[in-house]
């Protein structure tokens, strides 16, 4: 696997473009943000009218335009708003209106692989993915690093596509950490089994499960909050520093000999098994067209699994708890006044 740094891009190639982020979530921020601290000068985020990310937008003195005329104006439009919604993003806005030989950008690519997406063979297609949510590939630029990006090419019509990415990233910050190349097969499909196995839905149902029989056997809520949920940044932190190894040197004898006995236990051959048919699922297609379907129906199942998530008791005990810890709230991650 191939990996590049500043060294190996041509910053000139991404500052001689006129550039717009369609989005401005916590990704555009950081892109539309990172590209103009890095001396491109013709940066546009794209919005729908009356858009309340528009203010935001303004207040960190980038112009605001609409999807269509964004189209019409940039040589590249990164799309950064969500999966659910590129697809009539581009029918509607970008496709008639996309310059002849335009560069079609994504920081993730689920409508390309799964071809919901389908771009005119003119356009050059490529994707840069920050390893790292928006608020991190800002902030982490700001420091004078970077986040490691992935750089895939879908179509190469101008023979300059890579080039054209590889400068993206390196505007972004991307170069500073490392620019991997890959494809948007393995990084849609990786990201999404990570997302659902383990990062998301994965840590998420093992709390939540551990929490409820905690206290179904009659513990304090507020002890099981501490020993379920809380603690775990200390563990992440110890395998996101060093590796696995790293937490098991740093833990007891006791809890070390408690990973090995009972962690097995807990997730088993059938848990690998129900990962693989995940997996399946993902490579299938089945999944994206579930997804696809909860939203041109409106998303009930999944505004109901919201609210019922939110309205679990660990929800409530957290924020107590959490207003005892004031350090919590004076380093995170998250302002959603900014993004």
């Amino acid at each position: 696997m191939r990996v590049y740094y500043d060294r190996d891009a041509d910053l000139n190639l991404i500052k001689s473009k006129k550039v717009a982020i369609v989005g401005y979530g916590s990704q555009g921020f950081a892109h539309a943000n990172n590209l103009k601290d890095s001396g491109v000068k013709d940066v546009v985020v794209g919005l729908r009218p009356g858009s309340p990310s528009a203010v935001k937008a303004e207040t960190a003195k980038i112009k605001v335009m609409d999807p269509s005329e964004c189209a019409r104006w940039a040589d590249v439009v990164m799309i950064l708003t969500p999966d659910e919604l590129q697809r009539q993003l581009y029918t509607e806005h970008l496709a008639k209106n996309l310059k002849q030989g335009a560069a079609l950008a994504f920081a993730h690519g689920l409508n390309i692989h799964f071809k919901l997406i389908e771009p005119r063979p003119d356009l050059d297609v490529f994707m840069v993915a920050p390893k790292g949510p928006g608020h991190t590939v800002r902030s982490e630029y700001q420091r004078g690093g970077g986040v490691p990006c992935l750089l895939a090419i879908a179509q190469n019509a101008s023979g300059n596509a890579h080039e054209i990415g590889l400068s993206y990233a390196s505007a972004i910050g991307g170069g500073r950490s490392g620019v991997i190349e890959t494809s948007f097969r393995e990084e849609v499909e990786t990201d999404l089994f990570g997302e659902q196995t383990v990062l998301c839905g994965g840590i998420t149902s093992l709390i939540t499960n551990a929490f409820d029989t905690l206290v179904e056997a009659g513990y304090a809520p507020e002890m099981a909050y501490f020993e379920c949920l809380h603690e775990v940044k200390l563990i992440v932190d110890l395998i996101y520093e060093g590796g696995i190894a790293n937490m098991r040197y740093s833990i007891s004898n006791t809890a070390e000999y408690g990973d090995y006995t009972r962690g097995p236990r807990v997730v088993d051959q059938g848990t690998r098994a129900r990962m693989r048919e995940i997996l399946n699922e993902i490579q299938s297609g089945k999944f994206v067209t579930e997804w696809m379907a909860e939203n041109g129906a409106g998303q009930p199942s999944f505004k109901a699994m919201r609210r019922r998530a939110a309205e679990h008791p660990i929800e409530e005990v957290g924020e107590k708890l959490r207003a005892m810890m004031p350090w919590i709230a004076k380093n995170r991650l998250v302002d959603k006044s900014k993004n």
